[in-house]
């Protein structure tokens, strides 16, 4: 008796048209937008949406296509409260092997402190 393997669900290789990978690239990269929750709605992966984004400028000649924005960096602001954190005042020192040393200040939060130590492994 031979085996057959049934697969359910979206089909692997799905033909995206242009006009749906436009509406979807303009939904991805519009202001607020998160390309994370665009793919999740649309069924796609977040890969192929910056791919499609890569292959539509290559076209263009090199061009910045109208219809999508350049990615670029947030500004940061940081605010200087006065507060200034002593060596001395630190809750937790590691001394590490290799002569590096990690503080972990009563200030911060359990999550912060779990993550440095998680990283200490």
């Amino acid at each position: 008796m031979a085996r057959v393997m049934v697969m359910s669900g979206p089909e692997r290789r799905r033909r995206w048209g242009d006009d749906e990978r436009a509406r979807i690239l303009s939904e991805a990269f519009s202001p607020g937008a998160c390309v994370v929750h665009v793919a999740r709605r649309n069924d796609v992966s977040t890969s192929l949406i910056y791919t499609w984004r890569r292959k539509l400028r290559l076209a263009a000649g090199g061009s910045v296509v109208a219809q999508l924005p350049d990615p670029g960096f947030a500004e940061a602001i940081v605010v200087d409260d006065g507060t200034r954190l002593r060596a001395e005042d630190a809750a937790v020192v590691l001394d590490l092997a290799d002569g590096g040393r990690l503080r972990i200040f009563a200030s911060a939060s359990p999550a912060l402190a779990a993550a440095a130590l998680k990283a200490m492994r």
